[in-house]
C-alpha cells in the first residue's frame, strides 16, 4: 500500500514538473525591459518632481499644468540632482552586488548606505544613524528603534530587486528580506516588497490587472499593507473610470499617519501604504497607457515623484524600452552615459549590471541561461511573515515644547510613547556630538549621541514606545555642554493604549 501511494505521489508531482513551463524570453526582450524598467523610473520621478510634497494629502487638480520637454531630465541632473534619490538609493545596492556579488550580507548594504555621502530623511536617516551607532539590520528598521518605519523609503528603492529577479517574485522577497529591513519593518517594508513584486511579474505578463493582484500574494492578507492594497483594487472594479472617487475612499480609510514624526496630526503623508495607493492607482487607471500612468500617479499628490517613478518603472519593465513614447523618451539620451550624483553608475551602466545579476539570479533559481534567450522556472508565490507596527499605539497629542534642552529640561505625559522632534543650533560653523542622558520616571533609557552634522543627524532626537500606560516623568543630562551650540526641542507626540478615534 505503502508503495502505491509513493507511486502516486512521484506521478503527481512528475506530472506537475512537465505541465509547468518555464517562461521563455529573448535576452533582447530580457534587456529591453529592464532598460525599460529604469528609464520609466527616471522618466516618473522627473516628471512628478517640481509637485513633491506640494499637494500633501489632496489631488493635483487637472488645470494645474506639469510641464514635460527635452530639457527637464538634464535640468535636473544639472540642478537639483538629488531629485533622483530614489535611483541612487537603489544603485547603491545594484553596487554592493556588483563588488560582493549576490550573496553580500546584509552588513555590506547597510555599511555602504550608512557611510554614502548623500543626504538621507526618514526611514534612512534613522537607519543611517542606527547603523553608524552600532544597530545593525534588522533592528536598525524595527519600529522600536526607527520612528519612520511605516515610511515610505524602501518602497522607493526597491526597484533593484524586481528587475534582478524577472518572474522570480520570492527571490525578489527575499533580497527585499535582507535589504529593505536596513531601513522599513512592517507596512513600510510590504512598500518595497510589493513594488519589487510587480517588477519581477512585469517580465512575464503584460496584463496590469494579473500583475498587481499577483504580486499581492507576496503580501501577508493579515496586513494593514495587503488590506489597502486590495480596497484600491476593489474600488478600481467599482469605479473603472473614476481614479478620483477612489483616491477619495483611500484616502478616508487609509490617509491618517500614526508613525511617521513630521506625519502625524498633519496633511504630511510619507506612510507606504497611502503613497503604494496612488503607485496602483496609476498602473490601473492607466490602462497601459505610459503618460497617462504617471500623470495619475502624480497628481494623486503626496510623495508625487516617486510614486509615478515606481509606476513608470513597473509599466516600462512591462511595455519595455522600445514601447515606451517617444515624447517621454526626449532628452534621455543627454544624460544615459552621466553618472548619478554619488554614485559610480550611469543609466547605461545600470541597465547592464542588472541584466547580469538578472542572468545569475534566472541560473540560481533554477532557470535556463541559453545563447539567445532564457528559460525561468514557475514560481508559486509565497507570502512573507506577518509585521506589526506600532501595534497598540495610538496618537492622541501633538504638543509644542519650544525649549532649550539642557540639563534643567524636564517634561511631563501621559501614555505609552513619544517622540520629541528638536534642532541643534550652531552660533558658529563647528561640528559638534552633544552627548545627552535620558532618564524617564528616573531610569537611564539612553546615552544619545546627537551631531550636529547633518550627514549624521538623529532623527527625532528622542522616542520610547512600550511604555506602561499612566503618567511619566522625563529628564535630561547633558555630559558635554558647549557655548557655541545649542538644543532646541520643538514637538512632542504622545501616544496612548487606546483607540479614541470612535469615541
Amino acid at each position: 500500500m505503502k508503495k502505491i501511494l509513493f507511486s502516486i505521489l512521484v506521478l503527481f508531482f512528475t506530472v506537475q514538473i512537465l505541465l509547468s513551463k518555464p517562461v521563455e524570453i529573448e535576452k533582447s526582450v530580457l534587456k529591453d525591459k529592464i532598460k525599460g524598467g529604469w528609464a520609466g523610473q527616471l522618466i516618473g520621478c522627473t516628471y512628478g518632481g517640481p509637485t513633491e510634497f506640494k499637494f500633501n494629502s489632496t489631488i493635483i487638480p487637472d488645470y494645474h499644468p506639469i510641464d514635460w520637454n527635452s530639457t527637464l531630465i538634464e535640468w535636473w541632473f544639472d540642478n537639483h540632482p538629488g531629485l533622483y534619490d530614489d535611483i541612487y538609493m537603489d544603485l547603491t545596492f545594484v553596487d554592493v552586488f556588483d563588488k560582493q556579488g549576490l550573496d553580500a550580507p546584509a552588513e555590506a548594504f547597510a555599511k555602504a548606505f550608512a557611510n554614502a555621502e548623500y543626504p538621507l530623511w526618514h526611514a534612512n536617516q534613522a537607519a543611517r544613524y542606527n547603523i553608524l551607532n552600532g544597530i545593525m539590520p534588522p533592528e536598525s528598521g524595527h519600529w522600536l528603534n526607527n520612528p519612520h518605519a511605516d515610511d515610505i523609503d524602501f518602497q522607493i528603492e526597491a526597484d533593484f530587486a524586481g528587475l534582478m529577479s524577472p518572474g522570480l517574485v520570492n527571490a525578489a522577497s527575499g533580497y527585499c528580506d535582507r535589504i529593505g529591513h536596513i531601513m522599513n519593518y512592517g507596512d513600510g517594508w510590504y512598500g518595497g516588497v510589493y513594488v519589487a513584486a510587480m517588477y519581477s511579474l512585469a517580465f512575464i505578463s503584460d496584463d496590469i490587472d494579473f500583475i498587481v493582484n499577483e504580486a499581492l500574494k507576496a503580501i501577508p492578507a493579515q496586513s494593514t499593507y495587503y488590506q489597502c492594497m486590495q480596497d484600491v483594487i476593489s474600488l478600481h472594479d467599482k469605479f473603472p473610470k473614476d481614479w478620483k472617487r477612489c483616491w477619495f475612499e483611500i484616502e478616508k480609510k487609509w490617509g491618517e499617519d500614526i508613525g511617521c514624526p513630521d506625519g502625524v496630526f498633519r496633511a504630511f503623508n510619507i506612510d507606504a501604504k497611502i503613497n503604494s495607493a496612488w503607485i496602483l492607482l496609476g498602473l490601473l487607471y492607466g490602462e497601459g497607457d505610459f503618460g497617462k500612468t504617471i500623470d495619475i500617479s502624480t497628481r494623486a499628490g503626496d510623495d508625487s515623484d516617486c510614486n509615478p517613478a515606481s509606476s513608470g518603472g513597473i509599466l516600462g519593465a512591462m511595455i519595455g524600452y522600445e514601447k515606451i513614447p517617444d515624447a517621454w523618451k526626449q532628452g534621455l539620451h543627454k544624460v544615459a552615459d552621466r553618472n548619478f550624483q554619488y554614485t559610480r553608475i550611469s543609466l547605461n551602466k545600470a541597465n547592464e549590471l542588472s541584466f547580469q545579476q538578472a542572468l545569475q539570479v534566472i541560473s540560481d533559481n533554477g532557470g535556463t541561461i541559453e545563447k539567445d534567450k532564457v528559460l525561468i522556472p514557475e514560481q508559486d508565490v509565497k507570502p512573507v511573515p506577518l509585521e506589526i507596527g506600532f501595534e497598540g499605539h495610538y496618537p492622541i497629542e501633538r504638543k509644542t515644547i519650544d525649549a532649550e534642552l539642557d540639563s534643567k529640561t524636564e517634561l511631563e505625559f501621559e501614555g505609552i510613547g513619544f517622540t520629541l522632534q528638536g534642532r541643534i543650533v550652531k552660533e558658529q560653523d563647528v561640528e559638534i556630538t552633544f552627548l545627552v542622558e535620558m532618564y524617564i520616571d528616573n531610569e537611564l533609557v539612553e546615552t544619545a549621541k546627537l551631531p550636529s552634522l547633518r550627514h549624521d543627524r538623529k532623527n527625532p532626537m528622542f522616542w520610547r514606545y512600550k511604555l506602561e500606560e499612566g503618567k511619566h516623568r522625563i529628564k535630561f543630562k547633558v555630559l558635554n555642554p558647549a557655548s557655541n551650540a545649542r538644543m532646541h526641542l520643538t514637538e512632542m507626540i504622545i501616544y496612548t493604549a487606546t483607540d479614541k478615534r470612535n469615541q
